[in-house]
């Protein structure tokens, strides 16, 4: 679909400022066009409208909203923490300290729409995404009685992207100082993707936190060590610098059995941020994300976990560290889910899988139906 140059963007609340700053404005809307390489293209992101209780009850049942948005305006670029960009809930600040630096943690804190049960739910995002993707399972928890906490950890999202190291450790550690400040003792833990190793990583050092472990598609069931050359952050950051359009999207649509167009946001992300004046920061924020998933597995460690963990995987998932550092015949080798997702289950001391059939690397939204039901079951239990 073709877009004019001169589409417009109409805002009724002014632009928020900062690191990401608090959104969830009550009436903001866009009409207008993204470059992205040589052509124009819509793309759409999951957002709650403020509108009439009746219109709400009349459209959200059954139906996810959708809203055009103007990720890489004209060239300008997206702004280093997703200035303007619409999350489906407001977002909140947290500040911290990374390295001795000044941080910002981003977050929704969600509360139940009806019948609270008085339990909280930590969603973790994985490492090409950012929170706003878990739309449609903040709506089923919240729907059920659960209060949901969805942090954009540091370096990812809205949140900032210091130039340094991460660690696994770390991002636990900003999660228990999160749920510390928001007056939350025990959670149930959802991660995705990388978020599913700092889940892990964040059960094993506060056991006490964690009632219930849901592992959605996590990566580091194998050790990408043993077969994917190592890269230094300078090669790293080169390599993510100079990725196209078309690159992203091809990243992308890998990560899906069935493509659908509402995706295309997230491959527009990333373009619109290397379109901006902080490309050079976003690329080094890549580099280092990278080098945490593969200098830090938690393969080994997986039957220390106590709490109840349910693995959740497609069995059309392919996705690794790597994949694109490495010939073909290793890559043949990499991210076999359906071998991988059983190992990583007997490890556990208390695991539970459940492989979804035609399913990629994203169940919550791919197959979020059979997701969402197996996922309340398994929090109920």
């Amino acid at each position: 679909m073709v877009f004019h140059a001169d589409s417009s963007v109409k805002r009724k609340c002014p632009p928020h400022a900062g690191f990401g700053a608090a959104t969830g404005c009550c009436a903001r809307t866009f009409s207008a066009a993204t470059r992205t390489g040589a052509h124009l293209r819509q793309v759409t992101l999951y957002r709650h409208l403020t509108i009439g209780a009746s219109h709400v009850r009349a459209v959200m049942v059954g139906l996810t909203m959708m809203l055009a948005f103007p990720v890489a305006a004209l060239g300008q670029g997206l702004g280093i923490a997703l200035e303007g960009f619409e999350y489906p809930h407001p977002v909140q600040l947290l500040d911290l300290q990374m390295e001795g630096e000044p941080v910002r943690l981003a977050y929704m804190d969600v509360p139940a729409q009806q019948d609270a049960n008085g339990r909280t739910v930590v969603l973790m995002h994985g490492r090409n995404f950012f929170g706003a993707y878990w739309a449609p399972t903040i709506r089923a928890l919240t729907q059920h009685g659960y209060r949901v906490v969805v942090p954009d950890q540091i370096g990812f999202g809205k949140s900032s992207k210091p130039d340094a190291p991460h660690s696994l450790h770390l991002h636990a550690l900003n999660t228990r100082t999160l749920l510390d400040a928001l007056g939350v003792a025990k959670a149930s833990v959802v991660g995705h993707s990388l978020g599913g190793m700092m889940a892990v990583r964040f059960a094993l050092m506060f056991p006490e936190r964690v009632d219930r472990l849901v592992l959605e598609s996590p990566v580091g069931l194998e050790d990408y060590r043993i077969l994917v050359p190592y890269a230094t952050r300078q090669e790293l950051a080169r390599e993510h610098l100079s990725t196209t359009p078309e690159g992203f999207d091809r990243l992308f649509r890998g990560f899906f059995a069935q493509w659908r167009p509402e995706y295309q946001v997230y491959s527009d992300v990333q373009t619109g941020w290397l379109q901006s004046p902080e490309a050079q920061r976003i690329g080094r924020t890549a580099a280092h994300t990278w080098l945490m998933a593969y200098e830090q597995p938690v393969l080994y460690e997986l039957p220390l976990v106590r709490a109840p963990t349910l693995l959740i995987a497609g069995n059309k998932d392919r996705t690794a560290i790597g994949r694109n550092r490495v010939p073909p015949e290793v890559r043949a080798k990499l991210g076999l889910y359906t071998q991988l997702a059983p190992q990583a289950a007997s490890a556990l001391h208390n695991g539970k899988l459940v492989m979804l059939e035609n399913v990629g690397h994203i169940a919550h939204l791919e197959a979020a139906e059979r997701f969402h039901r197996e996922l309340l079951q398994f929090l109920s239990e």
